[in-house]
Parts: structure tokens; C-alpha cells; sequence
């Protein structure tokens, strides 16, 4: 199947000249006369290509860039300006709000047709699906660089080890990077005054960590601690930001690939507040189940300790130790050594809700 080109231009013998020689090299090309027509075809079509010139009567190319750029739908379209100024300024202004290339008129068909493909090449690659892996981020990143030019990431990715009990990162430091968790558990947590711990996530395989204070550049609200050995991946905060800000479809991409789980955080902090002990304990545990859920096991055993799991909860270990008796008299988990196994997940799951 043929790649689409929305050409945006008010010229009509540029236009026409423009659209016989897309269509000469085998694209199906969509016409726009001026900015607002091509606005309302680009969200009508979604081309895979948008070709724009600059200036324009009524809407010109920067309009027609930013408009396109706030729609979820359009604003990861590749966008080439044609424009006859060539001042440096311009072109700031232009990739400042997203443009990914610029043709300068007079241009041949050679030219148009090499910054057609490349930008239709680098779109496709970006289009990919990647796992939420040490893996899968490998695979991204090789995308990445090969799309983008860049040469960063080759020698900077490191998979460290850590054990049990170990910190990857404190409540109140700066991040230096992100982290993807390859292999084994970590939870996040903060601690009252008093020393006392609210654990705000259990993270598994493919879960990320520490974005969103390097985003925001503050320092962490949480800690980071190892439940079990575990292999930790980690992107230096310089070549995070590279990613994020080389290009807008590179950015969407990761950010993709990022958001995991922040809805589920939000979800379980309000029933936090209004649920029963006994409701949130059910809830921790499906939670946890479904987190060490093995696929070669359909019986997988819990192993955390009764004040991580009273963190998680939001309650006192021994209120957690005795509505986990009530469960294992009920025949919905059984306890060997300290690790929990859940008998009964469907009515945990009612339990809970």
C-alpha cells in the first residue's frame, strides 16, 4: 500500500508541479490550496506526510504546524516545510514547534523525493511495537538511533544487579536517569516522621521507575527498595532527555513505553482512603498475585513480609496479620514459611470489590 502526502501549498503551479512528481515516484497525494484546508483534510485523511509551505494567505505554515501539533491524531504526522527564506531564524521557529525537515525553494525533484523517503522511513521504524523489556527498550533505542542519527546510547546503557534490601534510589535525591526493572521486584515507598512506611508501588518486570521527578526536575518523593534480587536497567538522565526531546514521535513513543501504571497508583491511593482493612487486604493481594503471577506456575507464592505488605495496605502489621488469618481460615490463601499463596483468586476479586 502506497504512503499518503498532504501537500499544503497556495501556489497552484507549485502545487501542481509538486503533486505530479510525489505521484510519479508512487504516493497517493492529497491537495490543500491553503492552510485551513489542510488543516481540515490532515485531520480527515491522517496522511502519512505532510508537505506545507510556509507562507500563506488566511493560515500560514507555522498555524497550520501548531494546530495540527495540539490533536493526539495529527500531532505525530511528519512535517516538511517548503519555504523560500532561508534566514536562521525561521528555521528555529519552525522546528521549535515540531517540524521534522525543511526543503528550500528552489529545490529539484531529487531533493524532494530523498526528504520524502527519509522521513517516511524514520515514521515507519518509530511505528513499531516495543516491549515493555530490557529487551524491547534495546530494541527501541537501536530504532531510535539508526532513524535519528543517534550515536548516544551505543556505549551509556548498563544492566546493573542489585540485592535484596538495597536502595535504587532515596526520597529527597535528584535523580540521575530512569530505571526499567528487568528481573525481580522493587517497591516504591515514603516514610511519616515517625519512620513509617506507605508503600505506593510494587514493580515488576518492565515496569519503569523515577521518570516523573526527572520530568519535573524535582527531587524524589519516594524511595526505591529491592524485594528480591533483582536486575535493574538504567538510562542517564542526558540521554532520557536526548530521547524525549530529539524528535515528537520519539518522545510519544517512549512516553508509551513509560506510562505503566499511573493510573493504577491513583486508583488504589483513593480506596486507600475509604475502603476496610479487610477490603485492602484482599486488594494488596490480588495485586501482588497478579505481579508474581508466573507463566510457568499457576500457583506462584508471595514472598514479602508482613510490614511491607501492612505498607501497602496503609495499616498496622498486626491488623494485616490477623485479617491474613481470617483469609487462610477461609480457604482463600494458604502460608508456608512466611510466602502466601492465593487458593482463591476469584473470590479475593469479589472480596475486593
Amino acid at each position: 500500500m502506497s504512503s499518503t502526502i498532504l501537500l499544503i501549498e497556495d501556489n497552484t503551479a507549485m502545487r501542481n508541479n509538486i503533486s505530479e512528481i510525489l505521484e510519479l515516484a508512487g504516493y497517493k497525494v492529497f491537495l490543500a490550496e491553503n492552510g485551513k484546508v489542510g488543516v481540515d483534510l490532515a485531520k480527515k485523511e491522517k496522511p502519512d506526510l505532510i508537505v506545507c509551505d510556509i507562507s500563506m494567505p488566511e493560515l500560514d505554515g507555522y498555524g497550520v504546524l501548531h494546530i495540527l501539533g495540539k490533536t493526539a491524531e495529527t500531532s505525530g504526522i511528519p512535517f516538511i516545510f517548503l519555504t523560500a527564506k532561508t534566514e536562521k531564524a525561521d528555521f528555529r521557529k519552525g522546528m521549535t514547534l515540531g517540524a521534522d525537515d525543511y526543503l528550500t525553494k528552489p529545490f529539484d525533484d531529487v531533493e524532494l523525493l530523498d526528504v520524502v523517503a527519509i522521513r517516511l522511513k524514520k515514521a515507519s521504524l518509530l511505528k513499531k511495537e516495543f516491549e515493555k523489556t530490557a529487551k524491547g527498550l534495546n530494541e527501541f533505542i537501536d530504532n531510535v538511533s539508526e532513524s535519528q542519527g543517534i550515536s548516544t546510547f551505543t556505549n551509556s546503557r548498563s544492566l546493573k544487579t542489585h540485592k535484596k534490601k538495597e536502595l535504587v534510589f532515596s526520597e529527597g535525591n535528584y535523580p540521575i536517569g530512569i530505571y526499567l526493572v528487568n528481573k525481580g521486584k522493587v517497591k516504591t515507598f515514603k516514610s511519616n516522621e515517625a519512620g513509617k512506611e506507605l508503600i505506593t508501588g510494587i514493580h515488576k518486570e518492565g515496569d519503569f521507575l523515577g521518570y516523573v521527578p526527572l520530568l519535573e526536575d524535582i527531587a524524589y518523593n519516594e524511595s526505591a527498595e529491592v524485594l528480591e534480587d533483582a536486575e535493574i536497567y538504567m538510562i542517564p538522565k542526558q540521554d532520557f532527555f536526548t530521547l524525549v526531546y530529539n524528535n515528537k514521535e520519539v518522545s510519544r513513543k517512549f512516553i508509551q513505553l513509560l506510562s505503566n501504571n499511573l493510573s493504577e497508583r491513583e486508583d488504589r491511593l483513593i480506596k486507600l482512603a475509604y475502603n476496610s482493612v479487610r477490603k485492602r487486604v484482599a486488594e494488596a493481594l490480588v495485586m501482588l498475585h497478579d505481579r508474581y503471577q508466573s507463566t510457568n506456575s499457576a500457583k506462584t507464592p508471595i514472598s514479602i513480609n508482613r510490614e511491607d505488605l501492612a505498607g501497602i495496605v496503609g495499616t498496622a502489621t498486626e491488623s494485616v496479620i490477623r485479617t491474613l488469618g481470617d483469609f487462610k481460615d477461609e480457604k482463600l490463601i494458604e502460608i508456608q514459611k512466611g510466602d502466601i499463596s492465593v487458593l482463591n483468586i476469584d473470590k479475593l476479586t469479589k472480596l475486593k470489590n
